[in-house]
């Protein structure tokens, strides 16, 4: 079959759901994972044809598309950072925005990294995307990453050892950790003089009243666990990981955040009340409220 025909019949049946310019996307990142084969081979060969199996692998791909299941999973892979990441359905897929705040904390630091060595915290790791892009782009610094999830765990381990890099993984309920220093104590006490200079997080933020927000490929096939918190008690996440800080940060250390939009003030007022010194609420290219940092006194 001639690849151009297959791209027609995707648009045909996908163009209503996704949209034209996503559809040629999600086309292209087909062709270059099952034939890898570069978008600008097809514009140079516009009669390139592809055998019966092949064909039918891409069949295939158009049917789990049409239920929309992230192309992501389907693949098994993304990037993120200009790193390549593993990725299935016990991780999120790893957000632009989540690029930002590796990049806020990567030029916040790299002066610091280059005279001793950073020790930094990764709570809610995932897929390991923050602290796998963390610890290649400032690679004096020794990174910690934790989760609940031993299967999430399992894969950012994959992607540690995809990226080449030494990252010491830790399986822990944060909220359980915050609360009860003794189970934090019996990690720590392998190490020595365990205190952190960066400490970050993208944990569960989005609201059960938001889940109407959400689109379809994201609700039905990411993991409910590192998306979603109660209503009624939405920071309950920041507020486990502020006080963690307070104990576990070195003076003049600092927090980092991904936060939920809409309750920006809300999580800054966390960490002023908790008396960290110059707390930022910034925002994410597209102008919505995104990260907070700030400062331990």
């Amino acid at each position: 079959m001639v690849l151009k025909e297959l791209q027609n019949i995707f648009h045909i049946e996908l163009d209503a759901i996704y949209g034209q310019h996503e559809v040629d996307s999600l086309f292209y990142l087909c062709t270059e994972y099952y034939l890898n084969i570069a978008r600008i081979q097809l514009t140079l060969e516009p009669e390139l044809a592809i055998t019966k199996p092949e064909t039918e692998t891409f069949f295939k791909a158009l049917e789990h598309l049409k239920q929309q299941q992230p192309i992501q999973y389907l693949l098994g892979e993304t990037e993120f950072y200009g790193l390549p990441f593993k990725v299935n359905e016990n991780v999120l897929i790893p957000r632009p925005e989540t690029e930002e705040l590796v990049d806020l904390i990567i030029k916040g630091h790299s002066q610091q990294n280059k005279v001793s060595k950073l020790k930094i915290l990764d709570i809610g790791t995932g897929s390991g995307c923050i602290a796998i892009s963390l610890v290649k782009n400032l690679p004096n610094a020794k990174v910690y990453a934790l989760d609940i999830s031993k299967e999430a765990l399992k894969v950012a381990k994959q992607n540690a050892k995809l990226n080449n890099v030494e990252i010491t993984f830790i399986e822990a309920n944060i909220i359980e950790v915050a609360e009860n220093s003794s189970l934090w104590e019996d990690v720590a006490s392998r190490e020595k003089g365990f205190l952190f200079d960066v400490i970050v997080s993208n944990p569960p933020y989005v609201r059960n009243l938001e889940k109407q927000e959400i689109k379809p490929n994201v609700l039905d096939n990411e993991p409910h666990l590192a998306l979603f918190v109660d209503d009624d008690n939405p920071l309950v996440f920041y507020k486990a990981i502020t006080d963690f800080a307070i104990n576990n940060l070195k003076p003049k250390g600092h927090l980092y955040f991904e936060i939920n939009q809409y309750l920006g003030e809300d999580t800054k007022q966390l960490l002023v009340d908790a008396k960290f010194k110059d707390v930022e609420l910034l925002k994410d290219l597209n102008g919505n409220d995104r990260m907070l940092k700030g400062e331990k006194i």
